[in-house]
């Protein structure tokens, strides 16, 4: 098991260019499976995620084969092609296995994205109720609930989901997607896919409006979808025959760029981030402005695209201390919760973090204060007093974004910090330690075994 070891005190300096979106990229790759031609993807991730995705969908009879990534394509609008991105070419032969199994649903939970493509082209799916980060409870009852709607006939047997179209195809009607802590945006994706290839017209309320519903979106028109409003918490969905390939770049990682601006501000260091959804990051880059760090988009090639933007992160002086609530997009993000409260760990005066989306995801709190933070929770609120300095310590990764908020700690504290499981990170995140390590952060990772013997 691996393991990071970090010396802090170096002002990160230098270029990152932000990669394709982890969580666009899954429900892109599931969608693959509501057509028999090939979908191509590209700026694919390299992540532990996106390899688990492939496994599964491999055993659900779609092959996928990573292609050259220099030549762009004139049929996708979206490209922007370099050719360090990887490219992989998804393409459905098989329909004859419809088991989505345990053991490899249980690595993550975005495999429960396989159920709607697979129900709505099929006919049918057995998908086992899905792992993930432990961050809280995060049910899949508006998944089956939209399904359901839709007339899917679903039953639970043996910890898996079992649903079947009557008649082999699903019927467009409207589905209501709220719950408890807002809209599911893998909900939202399942119902969208399934919506595409059923017969008639689907409202969605109460939608999902992430940028990544909105990728999505965008893909499954080129395959021949018919889908108005993705954005906004209303869409319709106009049932067709059949869908076909298409070609597709996926958005920039909104929550890879937030860690990354997060770093350098921690760091009082100077870094360039390339490809930054900006537009997408309005909630973080409003706070860090009220917080004294400086984001300043730059014209580093031709016109400023807010949706991949070049932006320059500075901070001239001290942090200032803020209050923020985690909402449903274009709220303050969950996913970076964890990541600005190691930031706040530093600011000057008293910062509170309310949880409203995942009340429970503050199992990085105990880890930060092994670092001489002073953070006291009251139940879905965290009130964190800012220190003049952190200071290393063994450390425990508990789920992914909780390692990139031990990371951003660590980069400030002083002496060098050592982070267990960092196999986490491996999720979300490529190669996060060489990215770090051109921008001079002191950053190893070892062996557990080594590190124990240190």
């Amino acid at each position: 098991m691996d393991a990071f070891v970090i010396t802090g005190g170096q002002p990160l300096r230098g270029q990152v260019r932000i990669n394709g979106s982890k969580n666009a990229a899954l429900p892109l790759m599931a969608a693959a499976l509501l057509t028999d031609e090939p979908v191509v993807l590209r700026d694919v991730p390299d992540l532990a995620d996106i390899r688990n995705m492939s496994h599964l969908l491999a055993e659900l009879g779609c092959e996928s084969v990573e292609l050259d990534g220099e030549a762009t394509p004139a049929n996708d609008a979206t490209s922007h092609s370099q050719p360090d991105q990887r490219v992989i070419e998804f393409h459905t032969r098989s329909e004859a296995e419809s088991h989505a199994r345990y053991e490899v649903v249980r690595t993550m939970r975005a495999s429960i994205c396989v159920l709607g493509p697979m129900l709505a082209k099929r006919g049918c799916a057995r998908v086992s109720m899905p792992g993930g980060c432990a961050i809280g409870q995060r049910p899949v009852d508006l998944h089956l609930k939209g399904l359901e709607a839709l007339g899917a006939q679903i039953t639970l047997e043996g910890g898996d989901i079992v649903a079947s179209a009557p008649g082999g195809r699903l019927v467009g009607a409207p589905v209501f997607m709220g719950g408890a802590f807002g809209s599911t945006v893998l909900g939202t994706a399942n119902i969208m896919c399934a919506a595409a290839l059923a017969t008639g017209t689907t409202i969605i309320e109460s939608a999902a409006c992430e940028p990544e519903i909105v990728d999505l979106a965008n893909l499954l028109v080129k395959m021949g979808a018919q889908i108005q409003g993705a954005g906004s918490p209303r869409i319709i969905v106009h049932g067709v025959a059949q869908l076909g390939g298409a070609e597709h770049t996926i958005i920039p990682d909104r929550i890879e760029a937030g860690t990354y601006i997060c770093a350098a501000a921690a760091t009082q260091g100077d870094v360039t981030i390339t490809n930054c959804p900006l537009d997408a990051l309005m909630a973080l880059t409003s706070t860090l402005s009220t917080m004294g760090v400086q984001i300043e988009s730059i014209d580093m090639a031709g016109a400023i695209d807010p949706l991949r933007a070049n932006v320059r992160i500075t901070r001239p002086g001290p942090l200032s201390s803020v209050e923020i609530t985690t909402q449903p997009h274009p709220g303050f993000p969950t996913d970076l919760q964890a990541q600005l409260m190691a930031l706040l760990c530093r600011a000057d005066g008293i910062s509170v973090i309310t949880e409203k989306i995942f009340p429970d995801r503050f199992l990085h709190v105990p880890e930060l204060s092994r670092m001489g933070a002073k953070i006291y929770r009251r139940g879905p609120t965290a009130i964190i007093h800012g220190v003049n300095e952190l200071s290393a310590a063994p450390v425990m990764a508990s789920d992914l974004r909780a390692s990139a908020s031990l990371i951003i700690a660590a980069l400030t504290a002083v002496g060098t910090t050592t982070i267990n499981r960092v196999y986490h990170l491996d999720r979300g995140y490529e190669h996060m330690e060489h990215r770090l390590t051109k921008l001079g952060a002191h950053i190893e990772r070892v062996q557990a075994q080594e590190f124990a013997a240190v």
